[in-house]
């Protein structure tokens, strides 16, 4: 996986009751811009497509508990969630330093260009120029 690779595609398990609840996702998630779902076989969880950092693993999943959705709470699942969460922060921190910095480097450049001698920079004075 490349550093700056933003393309994520996450598992989000529900707890089996009450039983439906992956369905009801899904079509609550469906018509979202940017945010692709499809159901898993087992019924219980979700396979979710997207771009950090327009979507997280934890914003998409707190949007569906906040909705009254119940996710796993398996210490697996919980361990799991926690290290996406982690990762995902530390990209999204990384990405927007990274456009600070290249931002702070270009005006960096231009305020050394500026206190540079420009033009003709021989400090030979102007009647030796011409002594032959």
């Amino acid at each position: 996986m490349a550093a700056h690779d933003t393309h994520k595609q996450r598992r989000i398990v529900f707890h089996r009751l009450p039983p439906g609840q992956a369905e009801a996702a899904a079509a609550l998630l469906a018509g979202i811009d940017g945010l692709s779902v499809r159901r898993e076989r087992d019924g219980v969880s979700l396979r979710v497509d997207y771009d950090l950092p327009g979507f997280t693993l934890q914003g998409i999943e707190e949007a569906l508990e906040g909705r009254g959705f119940h996710l796993d709470g398996s210490l697996l699942q919980r361990l799991r969630r926690a290290l996406i969460y982690y990762c995902e922060a530390v990209q999204c921190e990384n990405m927007a330093e990274e456009g600070d910095r290249s931002q702070k480097c270009r005006q960096i450049w231009v305020q050394a260009y500026e206190h540079h001698p420009h033009g003709d920079c021989d400090e030979t004075p102007e009647e030796w120029r011409a002594y032959r």
